[in-house]
């Protein structure tokens, strides 16, 4: 088959993936120290954006190594569980920044480790059982007016996968809008303690909830095109408009890692100690709490 340049470009943004993530699941098995509730949030969705991040190339080898309509399945299935996984990670660090906020008094529990790990063998368990579904039998292999604009998928399949997604996309944004509600109201809080907000507060405030702006505007724009198009999308469109809104939405598992780790002091710091095999102690690391943001 000739080479098409988008499942190219897909392979390569593929690659990228697998290496970032690959690297921030590396340092955090490595370091003992990053065992709390926030660091297996992080590496739950770095381990599921590396799975993604596999998936586009082993997707590529049997497009173009191996045709087969078996493999075929196989690989849209798992980069549905992998995707699925991802944004359900998206979703579970949001709920426990929302409540690193909400009940600060309570988060280092033993409760909120037990509900953390819940959160978490639920999105996996769900986003596993939607990667089954096209393996299963949900697909349109014998039925071609059943495609949806993801072959093999049925058009029924990715509606379920978008509307779950809106689903996602509107809670985050829920938690997101009480999470700065929070944020303004301990400001205020400080501000009345002190008589007056400091240009410090003002500042820390106004970051935070830009930041917060940031993280979810390049969730949705990463998103939302693929799924709207998934939608009312037709399987007679030209290939090139699927291309054009998936590709965005891989480049979102690209970003998460400079997000949700990179930006953190405790990886920073194992970093330091992985590739240098030592830590410079003049070297000045911040310790961040679960609801930095």
């Amino acid at each position: 088959a000739a080479l098409n340049p988008w499942d190219v470009m897909l392979c390569v943004s593929g690659t990228a993936i697998a290496c970032e993530n690959a690297l921030v699941v590396a340092i955090i098995c490595y370091s003992p120290a990053l065992r709390t509730p926030m660091f297996v949030l992080v590496g739950s969705l770095a381990t599921a954006d590396l799975l993604a991040g596999l998936g586009l190339i082993l997707n590529f080898v049997f497009q173009y190594v191996i045709r087969s309509e078996t493999v075929s399945l196989l690989t849209v299935g798992f980069l549905v569980a992998s995707f699925a996984a991802s944004v359900s990670s998206l979703l579970a660090i949001t709920v426990d920044r929302y409540l690193s906020l909400y009940n600060a008094l309570t988060y280092y529990s033993e409760r909120t480790v037990l509900c953390i790990h819940t959160m978490l063998a639920g999105a996996w368990g769900v986003s596993l059982c939607l990667g089954l579904l096209p393996v299963l039998g949900w697909n349109c292999l014998h039925d071609r007016t059943a495609c949806s604009v993801v072959r093999p998928l049925t058009k029924s399949n990715v509606t379920l996968l978008s509307a779950s997604f809106f689903l996602i996309f509107l809670i985050m944004l829920h938690l997101y809008i009480e999470i700065c509600k929070i944020v303004c109201r301990h400001a205020h809080q400080i501000a009345l303690q002190q008589h007056f907000l400091t240009a410090s507060h003002y500042v820390a405030t106004k970051k935070g909830v830009s930041t917060l702006a940031i993280i979810l505007g390049t969730f949705g724009a990463s998103w939302l095109p693929f799924a709207i198009y998934c939608v009312v999308g037709d399987p007679d469109y030209p290939s090139v408009y699927t291309y054009a809104t998936l590709l965005p939405a891989t480049y979102n598992s690209m970003i998460n890692p400079i997000i949700y780790a990179y930006r953190n002091q405790e990886i920073q710091r194992s970093m330091w100690v992985l590739f240098c095999g030592c830590f410079q102690a003049k070297v000045s690391f911040r310790s961040r709490s679960p609801s930095d943001v």
